[in-house]
């Protein structure tokens, strides 16, 4: 299965219970309401890394079903609206902005 995602990673926050009330309050349903086209949207959390101490502190990937779909969104004023928001909430630094491909492989 192919596909496209964008791929945002957060630096950890000044205050990450401050981080997570905005966070869960407001930006993810913002990206639920304004990244049309959107075909899952995954939260991750990083919580430790057995290489120490990192920088990364949430992840956030939005799944399209081709390139096309993604580009539409990001260059829509709902999907520049939910990125100047991710920007705007992100107090440890600007998060890291991917446009991915990808390939999913089902294992059971």
């Amino acid at each position: 299965m192919a596909g496209a995602k964008l791929v945002l990673i957060y630096p950890r926050p000044s205050d990450e219970a401050a981080f997570e009330r905005v966070y869960r309050s407001e930006h993810m349903p913002l990206v639920e309401d304004k990244m049309k086209g959107m075909t899952r949207f995954v939260a991750t959390k990083v919580l430790r890394s057995p290489q120490g101490s990192v920088l990364a502190y949430r992840l956030a990937e939005i799944h399209f079903t081709t390139m096309d779909d993604l580009t539409k969104c990001t260059e829509s004023d709902g999907g520049k609206q939910v990125l100047e928001h991710a920007n705007k909430i992100s107090t440890g630094g600007a998060p890291l902005l991917l446009i991915c491909e990808e390939e999913s492989f089902v294992y059971w």
